[in-house]
């Protein structure tokens, strides 16, 4: 059964009826006793203004008591200090709307706590794997250059071995840092798209070119499966940085023998594009995560390979500047297939 809705009003009224009531009955036995019976009218006067002086009284008292109680409570879950006092209207039910207001503004606690914690624990998370990423590569060029002062600065061979190693830790750190500011930007809404008429197509086959010698000590096979033009309209730089991120994605993770293809289709308006290779894959649990800042499907690969871990969150963000989406497919020890969308021209 649902509770019926007691204005203050409405116990005021049914308090003061009682009230009255009782006093009329108390007068009419006061008259039986007195034998006085015939002046009963007397009663019905008595009990009448029982009752509406009871109201009064009760009334004032309930929207008194009520009124500095509700207020008391709206400030104390109220946001802005000083804002405007809140109207208390006894014509509704006071109790329940402030039960409401209060449950309402419970939720909204829970919804930003959780945020704050969820925040605070992305923050620690952040911070860390930034301690870690950073750790890596400098703690290597130290090694090198303690060993290079110990023992090899008179050695020649060594000498440029030591410094080539030193030199892709220090690739690897600027990697990192252009990464960190190129995402910085975009979620700080920095970064602009600046979109052209691009042939997708020739800069598909640009980047695979200047991936050749990557893809060829990794032996992997890259190839663009396209030989029409297709124009879009695109920041060709920033594109540029989708495809090349997939693409040294796909060899780093590529296995030995393998190959990547990148492919169009014609969808109308749009130009659907495809990376897709016979990798290692993802298993289904990452792929969830995989557009988080620093996640890795293979730690010790990626790593090895001088990955920042930033790679696909930059490639989300830019794909969604131009109005795409960033899909993925993948099965585990088969191949992944990366697809997003651009607006044909």
């Amino acid at each position: 059964m649902s509770q019926i809705e007691r204005t203050p009003k409405d116990v005021a009224r049914q308090s003061s009826i009682f009230i009255g009531v009782m006093g009329a009955l108390a007068t009419i036995t006061v008259l039986w006793l007195a034998e006085a019976f015939e002046l009963w009218a007397v009663a019905i006067v008595v009990g009448i203004l029982l009752e509406e002086i009871s109201y009064f009284v009760i009334y004032n008292a309930v929207e008194k008591f009520i009124d500095h109680r509700i207020k008391v409570l709206y400030k104390t879950i109220s946001k802005i200090k000083g804002g405007d006092e809140p109207s208390i209207n006894m014509d509704e039910d006071v109790v329940e709307t402030a039960n409401q207001d209060v449950m309402e503004w419970a939720e909204d606690q829970i919804k930003e706590i959780t945020l704050l914690r969820e925040t605070d624990s992305f923050r620690k998370d952040f911070i860390g794997n930034l301690a870690h990423e950073l750790k890596t590569p400098l703690f290597n060029i130290q090694g090198f250059i303690l060993t290079l002062l110990e023992v090899g600065l008179d050695n020649p061979e060594i000498n440029r071995k030591f410094l080539s190693k030193a030199e892709k830790n220090i690739d690897r750190m600027t990697g990192l840092l252009e990464d960190l500011d190129s995402i910085s930007k975009i979620e700080s809404g920095v970064m602009t798209i600046d979109p052209e008429p691009v042939n997708i197509v020739e800069l598909s086959n640009d980047i695979v070119d200047n991936l050749e010698r990557k893809a060829k000590d990794a032996n992997v096979n890259l190839k663009v499966r396209y030989t029409e033009d297709f124009i879009v309209l695109c920041d060709p730089q920033k594109i540029e940085q989708v495809l090349s991120n997939l693409l040294v994605n796909s060899i780093n993770y590529g296995k030995d023998g393998g190959k990547t293809r990148v492919r169009f289709y014609d969808m109308g308006d749009n130009i659907l594009v495809e990376v897709a290779d016979d990798g290692i894959g993802i298993k289904e649990e990452d792929l969830l995560r995989i557009y988080e800042r620093f996640y890795r499907v293979d730690k010790s690969r990626s790593r090895h390979a001088g990955g920042s871990g930033l790679g696909l969150a930059i490639v989300k963000h830019i794909v969604e500047a131009h109005g795409g989406n960033l899909h993925v497919r993948s099965t585990f020890k088969e191949g992944t297939t990366f697809s997003f969308t651009l607006k044909k021209v």
